[in-house]
């Protein structure tokens, strides 16, 4: 069902300042930054090898990367996997009792669809699914 990590999601208070690391100390080139309303993130696509960065800054005080920020810090958000079919990638983890914070997919950065997996179910971390 998982073909690959698609990228890492890393929180950020400001994409600006993360890039002074990624793009001008590491020498990463940026592929595109976007803001995702429905998520209320802009982000920043660096990719490294077959895989890419995702740095995310909130647009909103009270949207999800916010408060994984206001409550962990900066950092790792998620680990994203790409899949063929989300809709049975879907159903075949909630048919094993795991735990979804999307039952359905939305639109994702990049014009990817995308679904979550609780951390509860995943032993702490935060999964994105991804469909390209």
């Amino acid at each position: 069902m998982l073909k690959k990590v698609d990228h890492l999601g890393i929180a950020v208070r400001s994409l600006e300042a993360a890039l002074a690391f990624y793009r001008d100390a590491a020498g990463l080139a940026v592929a595109h930054v976007e803001e995702v309303p429905d998520q209320r993130v802009k982000v920043a696509m660096i990719p490294v090898g077959d895989t890419r960065i995702e740095l995310l800054e909130p647009t909103d005080p009270e949207s999800p990367v916010a408060k994984s920020i206001e409550s962990r810090g900066e950092g790792l958000h998620h680990v994203a996997f790409l899949v063929d079919d989300i809709e049975a990638a879907l159903a075949q983890l909630a048919a094993t009792g795991v735990r979804l914070i999307d039952a359905t997919p939305r639109q994702g950065a990049g014009g990817a669809r995308i679904a979550f997996v609780h951390p509860k179910s995943s032993f702490g971390v935060l999964y994105e699914l991804c469909q390209r």
